[in-house]
């Protein structure tokens, strides 16, 4: 087959500037090969290389006594004691989930499975973050439905408990949803697997399900904002298979348990090109492949196909030779493929041979280590304006509006679409809080929580950034756990722009001043740039993933709320309404200021929560909707009625920060308030849970009527 010409149009599809292209003629003395463009194009896109945001997230702290390995690995791994230790990451989808939303997110879901099991850990736990445009969008119902299919499609099949995350819609995702996945796994702190390859002449092995023309050039296509010719886009779009991926993960990790694995990286983005230089890159090894030997389900693939293609359920080995019949022996057993493709070499060197014609030859380490990084202009985001007067309202109409809204209302008709019990080690499903996962065969369980406020982030990137850390700390310290650690997805509009690209630095100082002061330290993570169609870019939306640990099922905060129980809000109030949830859903205002975020007090109050949860019988943190919400949600899970005192507006849906709502009975209230003034920590009792009405000050309604509300509106809004 006749390869392309090189010429500057096939150079601009690639996604390669005139400068990085003449950067590529300095690196290799010569015009590069059709396939050598492609893999240049793949490894220095924005998504592979992180060339535009490299700079900022070498700020963010990522060490800590709990931490076994940070970011540059597939995943991050945190110790949890005993010998164990938990794995986990977030990445996006977000590109191929708009353009074949059930394909996009169910891919999504199987490549974040994948970067755990190729550290060696079992999966425990999914969580997703999805952001979706105006709900009466004509996009939003197919790409609400198609996502939600997607993601519990592809992990209900697979075999893993979704037990959390978030659903939110705002007009800037019309053109450009979010479809943020995470997953977590267990291992043994002595059994993890690393993807730097080592020893001169190892087999370099193919693992997995064939390689076929889905997703060629998928990483390219998401470091591109998007256009009229998005449908055009479809065929990047990857399709995935649950069970071959359950096969794949069985066959792994019998697979390690041989002994026989040197090395192993999952084929995600840009596929059989990407795995093969990190491999070599941080072994500090060539590598040399003959394609003949892939494993192809389609008929004359190409070198250039073969290298970008991004065909699911696939993984990458450098193989002890010795060992290579039991190897072959545990994948043939799952019926999978397993190939030998090619082997380390000596020199530095990428050499792709294809029926002995050279494809590509290329410098490994330079081709790895010299993408472009780019400093991007930036300008810091303007003080936002301060909040004109909100009007008062009747507590209990704002109460029916958020209620009615897809934003709060309950996420039911999502989540009961997702297996949250299997496994059989869910301690608490979605809907409440954190979601529990416990430890199988020990006393100890993990919280999983996923959070940010886009809103909070686009008026104040750094007080949004620190607030997102802030909010999963308190969700975790909320049932009883120690935050051990965090993983970022970093979702933005073009970096080019010196607006978009302040907002960006701002939230990583934001995000990294909080991780430092609460002792969450960011182990992995996701940049996702370019979240634009036709010029109009997303809200700032970096997404965190956090997760804490509860030492003892005994220590564990997850009780629901009873008759006579005490109300106490523990933190300061001052009636923040800036960006809240009462101004967008009653008023459709945005203005004001993110609220403050004291981190020193975050850490206070939490530190508070955990040391006396033996007098906390139900909490839950503060955020969108304020006391009002919070308190709502804790009387609706338990079926009890609520009495706020205080109906002032500021009051029921102020969104201060570093707060928590208690109840538990008078006793204990008592020796909380004690305890309290020895932590210096304000702490008031706001209220008491009783009977079967919603009252906040002077307005009431029955709970059942307002938990109808609750319970529909979502499926009214979406259908």
């Amino acid at each position: 087959m006749q390869e392309p010409a090189i010429t500057p149009d096939l150079i601009a599809s690639h996604g390669l500037s005139p400068d990085e292209y003449d950067r590529i003629l300095d690196i290799i003395g010569r015009e590069p090969t059709f396939t050598e463009l492609g893999i240049f194009s793949a490894m220095w896109n924005e998504h592979c290389s992180y060339k535009s945001s490299k700079k900022w997230l070498r700020t963010l702290p990522t060490q800590g006594p709990q931490v076994i390995c940070g970011p540059g690995e597939n995943a991050g791994i945190v110790d949890i004691g005993d010998g164990q230790c938990v794995v986990f990451k977030m990445e996006s989808h977000n590109h191929p989930s708009y353009i074949e939303p059930y394909q996009g997110a169910a891919t999504g879901v199987g490549g974040i499975l994948r970067d755990v099991f190729t550290m060696g850990a079992r999966p425990i736990a999914a969580m997703n973050s999805l952001s979706f445009g105006e709900p009466d969008h004509p996009k939003t119902r197919q790409l609400v439905h198609g996502v939600v299919e997607g993601v519990g499609g592809y992990g209900n099949c697979f075999g893993v408990p979704t037990v959390g995350g978030e659903v939110r819609f705002h007009p800037a995702y019309n053109g450009n949803c979010l479809v943020n996945a995470f997953a977590a796994g267990l291992a043994d702190t002595d059994k993890i697997f690393y993807s730097a390859a080592s020893g001169i002449g190892m087999p370099v092995v193919y693992l997995g399900a064939k390689t076929g023309r889905d997703g060629v050039g998928g990483a390219t296509m998401a470091s591109a904002e998007f256009d009229d010719t998005i449908e055009e886009k479809r065929p990047t779009v990857q399709v995935g298979d649950p069970f071959t991926e359950k096969r794949l993960m069985e066959a792994t990790l019998e697979l390690m348990a041989t002994g026989a694995v040197i090395s192993i990286q999952d084929m995600g983005a840009a596929g059989l090109a990407c795995s093969a230089v990190e491999m070599g890159d941080k072994g500090g090894l060539g590598v040399k492949l003959n394609l003949e030997d892939v494993p192809q389900r389609e008929h004359n693939m190409t070198a250039y196909e073969m290298m970008l293609s991004e065909s699911q359920e696939r993984m990458l080995m450098v193989l002890k030779p010795e060992l290579e019949a039991e190897a072959r022996a545990v994948f043939e057993k799952w019926d999978l493929d397993f190939a030998i493709i090619g082997e380390t070499i000596a020199e530095d060197r990428f050499l792709v041979m294809h029926n002995n014609v050279v494809k590509a030859d290329l410098p490994l380490a330079t081709l790895s280590g010299s993408a472009p990084e780019y400093d991007r202009p930036w300008v810091e985001t303007p003080a936002a304006t301060p909040l004109a007067d909100v009007p008062q309202i009747d507590a209990i109409d704002g109460l029916r509006a958020l209620l009615a809204s897809p934003n709060y209302a309950s996420k039911q008709w999502v989540f009961e679409q997702y297996d949250s019990q299997v496994m059989a080690d869910t301690i608490r499903t979605p809907g409440l809080g954190a979601g529990i996962v416990r430890v199988h065969g020990t006393d100890k369980l993990l919280a999983f929580t996923s959070d940010v406020t886009p809103r909070y982030v686009k008026a104040n990137p750094e007080m949004g950034g620190a607030q997102a850390v802030a909010e999963a700390y308190r969700n975790l310290t909320s049932v009883g756990a120690t935050p051990l650690a965090t993983t970022d997805n970093m979702n933005f509009g073009n970096p080019e722009k010196p607006e978009i690209m302040g907002q960006f630095v701002g939230a990583i100082k934001g995000i990294g001043a909080a991780c430092i002061a609460l002792d969450m330290p960011i182990v992995s993570g996701n940049v996702s740039l370019y979240n634009e169609t036709d010029g109009t870019g997303i809200l700032p939306t970096p997404t965190i993933g956090a997760v804490g640990l509860i030492k003892h099922a005994d220590d564990l905060i997850a009780g629901t709320v009873r008759d006579g129980h005490v109300a106490l809000l523990v933190g300061e109030t001052h009636g923040h309404l800036g960006q809240s949830a009462l101004l967008a859903e009653v008023f459709h205002r945005e203005d004001g200021d993110a609220p403050h975020v004291d981190l020193a007090a975050e850490k206070r109050n939490g530190d508070f929560i955990r040391a006396n949860r033996a007098l906390i019988d139900v909490c839950t943190d503060l955020s969108d909707g304020g006391l009002a919400l919070a308190a709502f949600e804790l009387a609706e899970a338990g079926n009890v009625g609520v009495i706020l005192d205080d109906g002032a507006t500021p009051h029921c849906f102020g969104e201060d920060q570093a707060r928590y709502l208690i109840a538990c009975s008078f006793d204990k209230a008592e020796a909380l308030m004690v305890a309290a003034g020895q932590f210096h920590v304000p702490i008031a009792a706001v209220g008491r849970f009783t009977g079967q009405d919603v009252r906040i000050g002077h307005s009431q309604a029955p709970l059942s009527e307002l938990a109808e509300i609750y319970r529909t509106g979502f499926h009214t809004a979406i259908g």
